[in-house]
């Protein structure tokens, strides 16, 4: 967990992931090249690499998809939790598969001794003002530098390098990335190719990935709004027995920060909600082995003062939990990393 940089270190969980990955890339281009050969059977070389072309740009969108689609689904359902965990990977592999597709996009030129006209079409600036018929390539080149980024600062060197909220932020670039792949697919292929599986493959994809989320945030709203707030500032969250046992109740502070409250049997806590891996959401967890445990990577951190068990040593801010009244109030300010404050139900009533 702490700054021991290393190879990557598979285990049965990853190489079973890993094996479907690359299984289902498999299948899916030969079935699409497959398929579309004989539709329509390639006459010459350049029509060969046509199809594989659109098999690794479609393989690509689908992939970049369903990656954007892990997030809200394992916030909806736990169940996706295990296709998130080792999602970089996924990451990865999709920015492989786009630059296949870039590469045979430059073969498909050179065998018809074409390159000079791509290379004019990329440089001229010629169609940049307007929408349509502006150079889409050039889209797609750019979807494919952010996802060279993402793929080339997958490792936990560049995170604890960059920093977690850095490292975030950079891999946020993902959502601009499908969006320009999106414009690419629209300004390209969809305007010559008369067929209803590209805006089917195009608008499905964009409109699943917006609607995942939607929900996903509405459902994170809903729990959060009218969180009462006493006189004194403390934030109430629920009654003892309302915080699942071995889970939390995450509230959201006036500040904007939340706040993941957990309960252990008797025992009370409360961390910010952000992992310091790659802040994920470490009120989805759950206390495994006495820890809270964040749900993406499996990083653990004490309920009582926010530390990683030895020999680790990330710390959370914790804040101070008190009972009023029968109930579990939560002050919004945060204390220093690492400082104990969680209570026993037995001793922290008023």
């Amino acid at each position: 967990m702490s700054a021991g940089f290393r190879a990557v270190q598979w285990n049965r969980d990853k190489l079973i992931y890993d094996a479907i990955l690359a299984a289902g890339v498999v299948a899916f281009l030969g079935g699409f090249a497959a398929i579309a050969g004989r539709i329509h059977p390639p006459n010459n070389l350049a029509d060969t690499i046509d199809i594989w072309i659109r098999a690794t740009g479609s393989c690509a969108f689908l992939m970049l998809t369903i990656i954007l689609c892990i997030g809200p689904l394992a916030r909806l359902d736990r169940r996706f939790l295990p296709l998130l965990t080792n999602r970089r990977h996924f990451g990865v592999l999709t920015f492989l598969i786009a630059a296949a597709h870039g590469w045979l996009m430059v073969e498909w030129y050179a065998a018809q001794n074409a390159l000079p006209d791509l290379v004019a079409e990329m440089t001229s600036g010629k169609g940049y003002d307007r929408f349509i018929g502006f150079p889409f390539k050039m889209l797609g080149l750019a979807a494919l530098v952010v996802l060279f980024l993402m793929a080339a600062t997958s490792h936990d060197f560049w995170l604890a390098f960059l920093t977690p909220p850095v490292w975030k932020a950079l891999h946020m670039l993902l959502y601009a990335a499908y969006g320009l792949v999106a414009m690419h697919v629209a300004l390209g292929i969809m305007q010559y190719e008369r067929t209803v599986l590209i805006p089917l493959m195009l608008f499905g994809g964009c409109g699943l990935v917006s609607a995942l989320h939607l929900i996903a945030g509405l459902r994170e709203h809903r729990s959060e709004a009218g969180t009462p707030v006493n006189a004194g500032g403390w934030i109430v969250v629920a009654a003892p027995d309302d915080i699942p046992d071995r889970a939390a109740r995450i509230v959201l502070a006036p500040g904007g920060e939340r706040i993941a409250v957990f309960r252990d049997g008797d025992e009370i806590g409360a961390l910010t909600n952000l992992c310091a891996h790659q802040n994920g959401p470490l009120g989805e967890g759950r206390i495994i082995d006495g820890c809270v445990t964040c749900p993406w990577h499996g990083y653990q951190y004490r309920l009582a003062d926010g530390c990683a068990p030895p020999p680790f040593t990330e710390r959370l801010a914790t804040y101070r939990v008190r009972i009023n009244r029968g109930m579990v109030e939560v002050h919004p300010d945060a204390l220093p990393p690492g400082t104990p404050a969680a209570i026993r139900l037995s001793a922290g009533t008023n």
